[in-house]
């Protein structure tokens, strides 16, 4: 199976600092220095190292072809990103020195690809292919009801988060995934408890205190601890865990398995500075994940 991803690409530019700034606040920084980003293409990067066959579909500006060639050198398939006029989004990273970050999107290419496009990059997909979509573009019910026409398993991540599009989104998805942040924010909005959210499937992550699946048609929820590191960024490690979790699901894996998968990428990739570029290959997880059986 294949999966797609219908997401942001952008230009991250990272910023070492001793603490992340506060409001009016000017603070030198310790180190600079720039990457392949963006919610979209860093789970399209960790879905494509985990080993799922994998296709983005997005938009870059006439900056963004280094972009591209990361996300080609990285496993991607990157046929249906289109270039636009407009310039690559980016994204400024503060990170300090406990691994936190604060972080500012421009949104640019990506709000340029119209419906037309996003139904012609699904043109291939087939019943039980997944597809991943965030909060980073636009268009996302629309490309939703074209891949549930096509049988396809649509996974939603409400990051960054916008109750409206958030709502707009429930009838078309069968995993949501929110953290605990964006869980508190969603119930707010539709004056919900958590067990009666209108999706098949929850995925809600809790950074160190681990991840839960929760099955709304019969309230079973599934719990996997996260694994203990020592974390120098926390940048990207939901998208990190998303990622490997999605290929985990295309490969069979049943809810437990894709989760503890998924948990083990992103305890690597939290070690590391960066966004994509420091997700890991796929035999540094289930070397991660045999040393931590013993």
């Amino acid at each position: 199976m294949t999966v797609f991803n219908f997401g942001s690409i952008n230009i991250d530019h990272f910023y070492k600092v001793q603490h992340l700034p506060a409001e009016g606040e000017t603070i030198s920084a310790i180190s600079y220095s720039t990457g392949l980003g963006g919610k979209g293409a860093n789970q399209s990067v960790a879905a494509a190292r985990a080993g799922a066959e994998t296709i983005h579909i997005g938009a870059v500006g006439p900056d963004g072809d280094w972009v591209l060639q990361r996300l080609r050198d990285a496993g991607v398939a990157t046929d249906q990103v289109v270039q636009v006029a407009e310039p690559t989004a980016h994204a400024i990273i503060n990170v300090d020195q406990g691994g936190e970050n604060a972080i500012v999107i421009f949104v640019g290419a990506g709000a340029a690809l119209r419906v037309d496009q996003v139904r012609a990059a699904l043109g291939s997909a087939k019943e039980g292919d997944i597809l991943l979509l965030q909060n980073e573009t636009p268009l996302q019910p629309e490309a939703a009801q074209i891949a549930k026409a096509k049988g396809m398993y649509v996974v939603y991540s409400a990051a960054p988060f916008d109750a409206a599009a958030a709502r707009a989104m429930l009838p078309f998805t069968d995993l949501l995934v929110l953290n605990e942040v964006e869980a508190a924010q969603l119930t707010s909005a539709l004056d919900l408890e958590i067990a009666d959210i209108p999706v098949p499937n929850l995925l809600i992550t809790k950074g160190a205190k681990g991840c839960m699946w929760r099955l709304q048609e019969d309230g079973r929820e599934i719990f996997v601890d996260a694994f203990a590191v020592d974390p120098v960024d926390t940048t990207a490690a939901g998208d990190c865990f998303l990622g490997y979790c999605a290929a985990g699901m295309d490969q069979g894996f049943s809810a437990t398995d894709a989760m503890r998968l998924g948990a083990a990428a992103s305890a690597i990739k939290v070690t590391r500075l960066g966004t994509a570029d420091a997700i890991p290959a796929r035999a540094e997880v289930d070397a991660f994940l045999r040393e931590r059986a013993e």
